[in-house]
C-alpha cells in the first residue's frame, strides 16, 4: 500500500466552474453522438452513462438539463468511416500463372428498401442475397475509394487507410469489392505465361468472357458490413470474402480495421484545445471521481476506472481518432499527476510506458513541444516519487501485505522502463544513473528506518533493564528485516535493477549498531539485576545472529564494525555462566521434589526427574552453542566451567533422588507397613538406580554433544592435547566414577534384603540333618526364592542395572557359601549340599543366557570355592587319588633337583596283564652317611593302595658307598589291569633310601611315575616293541611337612581308618624329609 501524500503537498489543480462546464459539454456531446454498439466491457444503459456523467462533474439536475439541451442544439459532427485495409489471405488465383493482381474498391451505401435491408442483416432469418460488383454498379465513381494493385500474389498486403463520409450510420453499409486486375495483353504474350492445362483453360475462359461482356477484371469476392453493428472501439478483425455465385465459395479472407470518427465537432473545447488534452482532462476528472467513490473511508485501493468512465473515454477516443499511443500517453500523463493521491496500478503504468516506447519513433514527429515538456516533467516527477517510495520501502511495501512484493517489483520495473526509454533519453539527457540513486536512497532509508525504530523503542523509564530490553528488540527487528531483504526483496531488486539490497542494508546496520550499542553495553557492564543479566545474554545472542548473516555478503571477507562485539560482554560472561548453573540447580530441585519415582511407561523404566535433568543438560549445551565464544582460549575456560557445573548438578541429583526415595519409602511404610522386597521400597530403589544409569549415559555424551574435538582443533596452537586431556577428560571420568559409586551404593542397598534371605536359606540348607531328602530337593526353596526376586527386579530395572545387581549378588553369594563352608567340619554331606547349591545357583544366575554370562560367573573366586567344596565333599579314596594326581603334576613340573634323580623304564604287557618296570640307575644322590657316601636302594609300590590292594611292593639290591648307583634290575607286577592303571592318581611310587644298620633307613628322595599313559595299555595297538620303550628320568624330592591341604583334610577325618592310615604313612615320611 502506497503512502498518502506528504503534508503540505498541493493537490491536483481543480477546474473552474466554467472549465468544468465546457468539459461536461464535451462529454455530453460525445454521449449524444455515439455510434456503434457497446462491447462486453462497456455500459449498455444510456441512463447509467448520463447519471455517471452528472455525478462525475458534480452537476445538479437543472444544470444537467441546461447543458444537455445546449449540446443537442449544437451541430452534429461530420461522421467518417475510417478504414484500414491491412491484408488478405487465400484469395482466388485468376491469372494463368496461378496468381492474381488484387485491388479493393470501397464505398458506403444507404439502403432504401426495408425488405432488402432485412435480407442483408447478418442476423436476419431470411436468406441472404449475394451481392455482385455493387460498388461499381451502385456508387458514383467520385465516392469510390480504391487500393493499390498488388501484383502476382494470393496474400496481398496493403496497410492503406481510407475515410468514407457517412450521413446516416443506422442505415448505411460498407461495401468492399476485391478484384483481379486484367490488362488486354497480346495473346502471344499471355500464351507465354501459361503454366499447364489449368492456365490454358483460364485464358480461353477470359477470352470468351471478355468477348461476351466487354470486361477484363475478375471478381474475387466482397465484404458487406453494417455500420450500426460496429463497436464503440475500433474493430480489428478478419472478414470472409463472399462469392457472387456458388462457384468458388471459399474465396479467402480480408483483414480490416474499422471505426467511426468525427470531424467538425461543434463543442467549444474542440474548437479551442487539442483533442489529446481534452481527452486527458476527461480521464483526470473520471479518475478523481472514481477514487472518491471507491474510498469512502479514506482507505486507498488500487485504481481502476468504472465501466461508465471507460465507456465514455472509449467513445471519445474513437470519435476523435486518438491512436493507442495517444491514449496511453494521456493515461500516463494523467496518472503522473495523480499517482501521489490515487493508488495506481504499476503494472498498468508499465504497459502504458511500453506502448509509448514502442510507438515513440513514429509519434515524436507529431508530439507538440508543450506535450514533450510535460512528458519529460512527468518522467522526472515519477522517478523522484518512485525513488522516494523505495527509500521508504519497509513502510510503503510492508511484509504483512501479501501483494507488497509484487507491487514493489512492478514499481522497480516502471523505474527501469522509464530510464531505458528513447523518449526519456531524448527528453531527460542529464538525469543521474538510476542504480546509484537507488543505492543512495536505500542507504538513507535504512538509516531513517533504524533511527525511527530507536525512537519507537526508547523506554520511558531509562533503567538498565528497560534499556537492555529495547536494545534486544531493536536488534531482533534488524535481523527480521535482513531476513526479509535476503529471502524476498533481494530477488526483486537484483532481478530488476541489479542492486544488492541485502549488502547495502547489512553494512549500514553494522555501522549504526557498532556506533550506538557499544558504549551503552560497556556502561551497563555486568548488570546488577537478574533481568539485566538475562537481557544482556539475549542481546549477545541477537548480535551473534546479526553477525552470522555476514555469510550472505558478496564478498564476505572484509572486516566489519561488529567483528569484535563479543568483547563488549566479557564482564557479564561469568554471571551468565553462574545464572545458567543456578537455573539448572533450581530446575533439578523442582524436578526431584515432584518426582513420585514411578515409571513413565511400560517400556520406560525411569521416572520424570531424569527427563528433566536431561532437559537441564540440553539447555546448558544450548548455552554453549549460543555463546560460540570466538576466542579459543577463553572458550576452553568456559567449557571447563560448564563441565564442572554439569558434574556438580549430576552428583547433586544423585544425592537428592536418593533422599527422595527414602522420604517416599518412609511415607509408604507408614501407610502399607510392607516388609517385602517386592514392596514400595524396592520399586523406588529400582527407579533411583535406573535414573542414575540414564544420567550417566547423558553425562557420558558430553564430548560429542559439546564438540570437544572441535574445541581441540580450535585451540591446537594454544592449548596442548595433554592439557585438554588432563582437564576436561579427567573431569568427565571423575564425575562418571562418582556416579558409578552412587550406583554401586544403591545396588548394595537394594541387595541387602536379598543378601539376608539368601544367607538364611543357605544356612538352613547346610544345617539340614535329613539324609533321606534328595540333594536336588533341598536346593529348590533357595532357587525358587531367587527366581521370584530376579523376575521382579528384571521387570523394574533396565538391563544394565539388572546385570549389575546380579553381579553384586553373585559375588556376595560366593562369600556367603565360602564362609558357611568353614562351619561344616568334616561332614562330606555338608559340603556336598553346598556344592550342589553352588551348581544350581550358577544355572539360576545364568538364566539360560538371560542373566550373567558364564565367563562373568566363573570368576577365580568361584573356581576356588568350587574346588574347595569339591575337595571337602570328596571321599577319602578320592582325596588320596587327588593327592597322588597332584604329586604327579608336581613331578612333571620339576626338571632338576638337589636330591638327585632316578632312571626307569616301564610298560604294560597287555598279553599277560603285567606291569613291567626296570630300575636302571640313580644319580647325584645326597651323601647321608658319615663317610660322605650312601648305601642306596629303591623301593617300588603301586599307589593308591585302594586301587592296587593286592599288589606288593618291590625292592632293588643295595649299592654300598655309591651316590650314582647302577641298578639295572627288572620287576614285574602281576594281576594289574589296564583299568587300574588308568584310574586317576594311579602311579608307580619310587622311594630311594640310604640303608642304615642300627637306625631306620634315611630318605634319599621320592618320585611319582604316572601309569595312565604308559606304553602297552591300549589293547588295540600292535604288539609292543620293548626296545622302543623310552627311559624316564625322574627327579627326586622330599615332602614339605604340614603343607598339603589334602593331607590336612584327611588328617581331620579322625574316625576314618583309611584316612588315618594314609596320614600316618605320610607323616612318617615327612619326618624323614630334609624340607622344613
Amino acid at each position: 500500500m502506497e503512502s498518502q501524500a506528504p503534508r503540505g503537498e498541493t493537490r491536483p489543480a481543480q477546474l473552474t466552474k466554467e472549465e468544468l462546464n465546457l468539459l461536461y459539454e464535451e462529454a455530453l456531446y460525445t454521449f449524444v453522438h455515439r455510434s456503434g454498439k457497446p462491447s462486453a466491457s462497456h455500459s449498455t444503459d444510456k441512463n447509467e452513462l448520463l447519471h455517471y456523467l452528472k455525478n462525475a462533474f458534480q452537476m445538479d439536475q437543472e444544470e444537467h438539463k441546461v447543458i444537455l439541451e445546449q449540446v443537442k442544439q449544437l451541430k452534429p459532427p461530420t461522421v467518417f468511416l475510417k478504414i484500414i485495409v491491412k491484408e488478405a489471405q487465400g484469395i482466388l488465383a485468376k491469372d494463368a500463372n496461378g496468381f492474381s493482381d488484387p485491388y479493393c474498391l470501397l464505398g458506403v451505401v444507404v439502403t432504401e428498401e426495408h425488405q432488402e435491408e432485412e435480407a442483408n442483416r447478418t442476423d436476419s432469418p431470411l436468406p441472404r442475397r449475394r451481392q455482385k460488383a455493387i460498388v461499381k454498379d451502385s456508387i458514383p465513381q467520385d465516392q469510390i475509394q480504391r487500393t493499390e494493385v498488388k501484383k502476382q500474389t494470393l496474400n496481398p498486403i496493403w496497410n492503406e487507410t481510407f475515410l468514407l463520409k457517412v450521413k446516416d450510420f443506422h442505415h448505411t453499409e460498407l461495401h468492399m469489392d476485391m478484384w483481379d486486375l486484367d490488362i488486354d495483353d497480346p495473346v502471344k504474350l499471355r500464351l507465354g505465361e501459361i503454366h499447364g492445362i489449368g492456365g490454358l483453360k483460364r485464358i480461353l475462359k477470359d477470352v470468351k468472357k471478355a468477348a461476351r461482356k466487354h470486361e477484363q477484371d475478375d471478381f474475387l469476392g466482397n465484404v458487406i458490413i453494417k455500420l450500426q453493428d460496429l463497436p464503440y472501439t475500433p474493430e480489428d478483425k478478419w472478414y470472409s470474402l463472399e462469392p457472387c455465385t456458388e462457384t468458388y465459395p471459399d474465396r479467402g479472407k480480408c483483414h480490416l480495421q474499422l471505426k467511426l470518427i468525427h470531424e467538425k465537432r461543434d463543442t467549444t473545447l474542440s474548437k479551442q484545445e487539442p483533442v489529446f488534452r481534452i481527452h486527458r482532462s476527461l480521464l483526470q476528472q473520471f479518475v478523481q471521481y472514481d477514487r472518491v467513490q471507491k474510498q469512502p473511508e479514506g482507505i486507498q485501493v488500487e485504481m481502476e476506472l468504472s465501466t461508465p468512465a471507460t465507456t465514455i473515454l472509449s467513445l471519445h477516443a474513437t470519435q476523435n481518432d486518438l491512436s493507442p499511443f495517444q491514449q496511453d500517453l494521456a493515461k500516463w500523463l494523467a496518472y503522473s499527476k495523480l499517482y501521489r493521491y490515487v493508488e495506481v496500478s504499476f503494472i498498468s503504468l508499465f504497459q502504458h510506458l511500453t506502448s509509448i516506447e514502442y510507438q515513440w519513433g513514429l509519434a515524436q514527429v507529431t508530439l507538440q513541444q508543450q506535450d514533450q515538456d510535460e512528458l519529460a516533467e512527468s518522467f522526472m516527477s515519477f522517478l523522484d516519487y518512485g525513488i522516494s517510495l523505495i527509500q521508504k520501502y519497509r513502510d510503503v511495501f510492508p511484509m504483512s501485505d501479501p501483494k507488497s512484493a509484487e507491487r514493489q517489483q512492478s514499481l522497480l520495473r516502471v523505474l527501469v522502463q522509464i530510464c531505458k526509454m528513447k523518449a526519456f533519453q531524448k527528453l531527460c539527457p542529464s538525469v543521474p544513473d538510476l542504480h546509484d540513486r537507488l543505492m543512495d536512497a536505500i542507504k538513507s532509508g535504512t538509516t531513517d528506518w533504524y533511527q525511527g525504530q530507536q525512537q519507537l523503542l526508547e523506554p520511558m523509564i531509562k533503567t538498565e533493564e528497560e534499556i537492555v530490553k529495547s536494545m534486544v528488540i531493536l536488534i531482533e527487528h534488524l535481523n527480521i528485516d535482513l531476513l526479509n531483504n535476503r529471502k524476498i526483496r533481494m530477488k526483486i531488486f537484483m532481478g530488476t535493477v541489479k542492486v544488492n539490497l541485502f549488502n547495502i542494508a547489512y553494512l549500514q546496520f553494522q555501522e549504526l549498531v557498532a556506533e550506538d550499542l557499544q558504549e551503552q553495553v560497556m556502561i551497563i557492564g555486568g548488570g546488577k539485576s537478574k533481568a539485566t543479566i538475562e537481557g544482556l545474554f539475549q542481546l549477545y545472542q541477537k548480535l551473534k545472529q546479526l553477525q552470522h548473516q555476514r555469510i550472505y555478503l558478496i564478498p564476505d571477507d572484509s572486516p566489519l564494525p561488529l567483528d569484535g562485539f563479543h568483547k563488549w560482554f566479557r564482564e557479564p560472561l561469568p554471571k551468565w555462566l553462574q545464572m545458567v548453573y543456578n537455573n539448572s540447580v533450581e530446575m533439578v530441585q523442582r524436578a526431584v521434589k515432584k518426582d513420585q519415582l514411578e515409571s513413565l511407561g511400560e517400556k520406560t523404566k525411569h521416572s520424570t526427574s531424569v527427563v528433566d535433568i536431561a532437559t537441564c543438560f540440553t539447555k546448558i549445551k544450548q548455552t554453549w552453542t549460543e555463546l560460540s565464544w570466538p576466542e579459543p582460549e577463553e572458550a576452553f575456560v568456559i567449557m571447563v566451567k560448564l563441565t564442572e557445573d554439569m558434574g556438580k548438578i549430576a552428583l547433586m541429583y544423585c544425592r537428592l533422588i536418593e533422599e527422595r526415595a527414602e522420604e517416599l519409602s518412609f511415607k509408604d511404610y507408614q501407610i502399607k507397613s510392607s516388609d517385602s522386597i517386592n514392596g514400595v521400597r524396592s520399586l523406588q530403589l529400582c527407579m533411583v538406580l535406573n535414573n542414575m544409569k540414564q544420567l550417566r549415559e547423558v553425562f557420558s555424551k558430553l564430548p560429542e554433544d559439546l564438540d570437544w574435538q572441535g574445541l581441540k582443533e580450535d585451540t591446537a596452537n594454544m592449548i596442548s592435547v595433554d592439557q585438554i586431556q588432563n582437564t576436561l577428560h579427567t573431569q568427565l571420568e571423575t564425575i562418571k566414577s562418582s556416579i558409578n559409586k552412587k550406583i554401586e551404593g544403591v545396588i548394595q542397598t537394594l541387595a541387602q534384603k536379598l543378601q539376608a534371605d539368601i544367607k538364611k536359606r543357605i544356612n538352613n540348607l547346610s544345617v539340614s540333618q535329613s539324609d533321606s531328602t534328595p540333594m536336588v530337593n533341598m536346593v529348590v526353596p533357595l532357587i525358587n526364592f531367587l527366581e521370584n526376586e530376579f523376575a521382579y527386579m528384571d521387570a523394574n530395572l533396565v538391563e544394565e542395572n539388572f546385570q549389575s545387581l546380579l553381579g553384586f549378588l553373585w559375588t556376595d553369594i560366593i562369600e556367603i557359601i565360602y564362609s558357611t563352608s568353614h562351619q561344616g567340619g568334616t561332614s562330606q554331606r555338608f559340603y556336598m549340599k553346598l556344592k550342589d547349591a553352588l551348581k544350581s545357583l550358577l544355572i539360576c544366575f545364568h538364566g539360560e543366557g538371560n542373566g550373567l554370562p558364564m565367563d562373568e560367573l566363573q570368576t577365580p573366586d568361584f573356581k576356588a570355592l568350587k574346588a574347595h567344596l569339591s575337595l571337602n565333599a570328596a571321599s577319602t579314596h578320592k582325596l588320596i587319588q587327588k593327592f597322588y594326581a597332584k604329586k604327579i603334576q608336581q613331578q612333571m613340573a620339576v626338571e632338576c633337583s638337589k636330591y638327585g634323580a632316578v632312571t626307569i623304564k616301564a610298560f604294560y604287557n597287555n598279553q599277560v596283564k603285567r606291569l613291567h618296570v626296570e630300575i636302571l640307575n640313580a644319580v647325584n644322590l645326597m651323601p647321608l652317611d658319615s663317610n660322605g657316601t650312601s648305601d642306596p636302594f629303591v623301593e617300588l609300590t603301586l599307589e593308591p593302595k585302594h586301587i592296587f590292594p593286592f599288589v606288593e611292593s618291590k625292592t632293588t639290591q643295595r649299592k654300598d658307598n655309591d651316590l650314582n648307583p647302577l641298578f639295572d634290575e627288572v620287576f614285574e607286577f602281576s594281576d594289574v589291569t589296564p583299568e587300574q592303571c588308568q584310574s586317576k592318581g594311579a602311579c608307580l611310587f619310587i622311594t630311594v633310601f640310604d640303608h642304615d644298620t642300627l637306625l631306620s633307613d634315611d630318605l634319599e628322595g621320592e618320585a611319582y611315575f604316572s601309569l595312565q599313559d604308559i606304553p602297552g595299555l591300549d589293547s588295540t595297538e600292535e604288539a609292543l616293541n620293548i626296545s622302543k620303550v623310552p627311559q624316564s628320568r625322574l627327579t627326586l624330592g622330599h615332602p614339605k611337612p604340614k603343607e598339603d591341604n589334602i593331607l590336612k583334610l584327611l588328617e581331620a577325618r579322625k574316625g576314618d581308618k583309611d584316612a588315618q592310615a594314609f596320614i600316618k604313612i605320610r607323616r612318617q615320611r615327612e619326618r624323614k624329609s630334609k624340607e622344613t
